[in-house]
C-alpha cells in the first residue's frame, strides 16, 4: 500500500509518516520499483498503535519505547501519565477558580480586571509581608470578590495575614459566607476554625447566624468555644451551654463570662445562664479553679442576678473558693450601693 493509500486510511499525513519513517517509528517493510514506500498490513497496524498511544499523550519518544523496548513496563507508563494528567487537570482548575473570582468581582474595565490579578498574585505570594500588604493596600472602590478573599482566609496560617483578610470580608459584605459556610464542614479543624472567626467578624451576613450554630456541635473545642462567643455576642442563648463549660474548663473563660454577663441583660436569658452556672458549680465539687471561675462569672451578670449564690458560696467549705466568693459579694454590693452595673 502506498503511503497516499495508508494516509488516506489511517487518517495520518503523509507528511506525518514520512516523519515517523525518519524517526525510525513506522518504517514501510518496502519499496517500489520506483523508490516509492509500500506499507504492509503490518505496518499500518503499527501506525494506528503509535496513534492510539499519542491521544494518550505519549510523546513519540515513550511511544518508541513502549512498541520496541522488551523490558518496558506499561503500568510505570500509565502511572506517570496518572500523574501528568493529575497535575494538568490541577492547573486548569486553579485557572478556572481565578477566572471565577475575576468575574464575580464584576470588573468595569481591564483596569479592574489587573488589579484583581494583581491582588490574587500577591495573596499567591510564599511571603506573609507581602500576602498581607496584598490585602491591606487594595485601592478604596476596587471590588475583590469575596469567595477569592474566603478562599484565601481559610488557607491562611500566618495570624497577621488571617486578621487582614478577616478584616476585608468584614468589609465586603455577605459575598464570602457561602464559601466559609463550605469552610466549617471540612475535615480540618484549622480550617473550621479559620471559617467560624471569619464568619464572627460579618454580623450581619444572612446565614451567618445559622453557619455558627452548626458550629456549635463542632468535635473541636476551639472551634466550639470560638462559634459560641460569637454567637453569645450576638445574643443567642444556645450558646450558654457551651459557653459555660468554657468557664469551667478554663479556656478561653474570662471571654466567656463576659459574653454571658451581656446575654444575662435580656430577662429571657438571665435565669437559664444563672441555673447553668449553679449547675456548674454543683458538678465542679472538690474543683477549686474551677468553681473559683464560675464565681467569677456570676460577678458578671447583670445586675444583683448572681448575688444571692456567692453568698451561698461564700460559706463554702473550701476556704479559697470562700475567701474568694465573699469578696465578689463585696464587690457586687459596693456595685448595688453606686447605683452602677459592669
Amino acid at each position: 500500500m502506498l503511503i497516499g493509500d495508508v494516509a488516506r486510511q489511517s487518517g495520518v499525513s503523509a507528511r506525518m509518516l514520512r516523519y515517523y519513517d525518519a524517526l525510525g517509528l513506522v518504517r514501510p517493510t518496502c519499496r517500489t520499483v520506483g523508490g516509492y514506500r509500500e506499507y504492509s498490513a503490518e505496518d499500518v497496524r503499527r501506525i494506528f498503535h503509535v496513534e492510539s498511544l499519542r491521544s494518550l499523550g505519549l510523546s513519540l519518544k515513550q511511544v518508541a519505547r513502549a512498541l520496541d523496548d522488551p523490558d518496558f513496563a506499561p503500568s510505570t507508563l500509565v502511572g506517570e501519565l496518572i500523574r501528568w494528567a493529575e497535575d494538568r487537570l490541577a492547573r486548569e482548575q486553579e485557572l478556572l477558580e481565578r477566572l471565577r473570582a475575576i468575574d464575580a468581582s464584576a470588573p468595569t474595565g481591564w483596569q479592574g480586571v489587573l488589579r484583581i490579578v494583581e491582588l490574587m498574585q500577591g495573596l499567591d505570594s510564599t511571603s506573609a509581608a507581602r500576602r498581607q500588604q496584598a490585602v491591606l493596600t487594595r485601592p478604596e472602590g476596587v471590588p475583590a470578590s469575596g469567595e477569592l478573599l474566603a478562599g484565601a482566609a481559610l488557607a491562611e496560617s500566618d495570624p497577621h495575614v488571617a486578621g487582614a483578610l478577616r478584616w476585608a470580608l468584614a468589609r465586603s459584605g455577605s459575598e464570602g459566607v457561602a464559601t466559609l459556610a463550605e469552610g466549617v464542614r471540612s475535615e480540618d479543624a484549622e480550617v473550621r476554625l479559620r471559617a467560624v472567626l471569619a464568619i464572627a467578624e460579618i454580623p450581619d451576613a444572612p446565614g451567618a447566624t445559622e453557619v455558627l450554630a452548626d458550629a456549635l456541635d463542632d468535635p473541636d473545642a476551639t472551634v466550639r468555644g470560638q462559634a459560641a462567643l460569637a454567637l453569645g455576642s450576638r445574643g443567642v442563648a444556645a450558646a450558654v451551654p457551651t459557653l459555660v463549660g468554657m468557664v469551667v474548663e478554663g479556656v478561653n473563660d474570662v471571654d466567656a463570662a463576659e459574653v454571658l454577663g451581656t446575654l444575662s441583660r435580656d430577662p429571657a436569658c438571665a435565669d437559664e445562664i444563672l441555673t447553668a452556672l449553679v449547675d456548674g458549680l454543683a458538678a465542679a465539687t472538690g474543683d477549686a479553679a474551677a468553681r473559683i471561675r464560675l464565681a467569677q462569672a456570676l460577678v458578671e451578670l447583670s445586675g444583683t442576678t448572681g448575688q444571692e449564690v456567692l453568698r451561698r458560696l461564700s460559706h463554702d467549705d473550701d476556704r479559697a473558693v470562700a475567701l474568694v466568693a465573699w469578696a465578689f459579694v463585696e464587690v457586687l454590693e459596693d456595685r448595688s450601693a453606686g447605683g452602677g452595673d459592669s
